[in-house]
C-alpha cells in the first residue's frame, strides 16, 4: 500500500458520517514524518465526524477536490493545543508565507470576534 500523499498542495480528506457516507474535503496538509497535519475550523463538519470515528481516507487532489491518485486508508485524531507547535511548524515549512498570513489573520480575527475561544483544530493523520 502506498503511503500518505506528501507532495500535493491539496489533499482530499474523506471523513465518514455515522451512516457510513463518505464526505471528502480538499484541505492543506503538511507532512510531519510519516504523518500529515491539517488545520481547520473547530466547528467544521470534518471535526464533528472525527469525534465519532477516526477512520479517514486521504488522496492527493486539486483545489476543487478532484483526486489525482488512489485514496489511502488512514486514521485521524484531533490534537490537543499543547501538541500544536510541531504541527504549526510543519504547515509553515510546507506552505511558507501563505500559511503565516492565514494563521496570523485567523488569530487576529479570533481576538477581535471571540477572545478566549479556540476557533480552530489541528488534525494528525496516520496511515492505517
Amino acid at each position: 500500500m502506498a503511503g500518505l500523499p506528501q507532495s500535493s498542495t491539496y489533499v482530499s480528506l474523506t471523513t465518514f458520517r455515522r451512516t457510513g457516507e463518505a464526505v471528502p474535503t480538499p484541505v492543506w496538509a503538511a507532512p510531519d514524518g510519516d504523518r500529515l497535519v491539517v488545520w481547520t475550523r473547530a466547528d467544521s463538519g470534518k471535526v464533528k465526524r472525527l469525534r465519532h470515528t477516526a477512520r479517514v481516507t486521504v488522496a492527493p487532489c486539486d483545489v476543487r477536490g478532484r483526486t489525482t491518485d488512489e485514496p489511502v486508508e488512514a486514521t485521524a485524531v484531533l490534537l490537543e493545543p499543547h501538541e500544536w507547535r510541531q504541527a504549526r511548524a510543519a504547515l509553515a515549512r510546507r506552505y511558507g508565507w501563505q500559511w503565516r498570513v492565514s494563521y496570523a489573520s485567523s488569530k487576529l480575527w479570533q481576538r477581535v470576534t471571540r477572545p478566549g475561544i479556540q476557533r480552530h483544530a489541528m488534525i494528525r493523520v496516520r496511515p492505517a
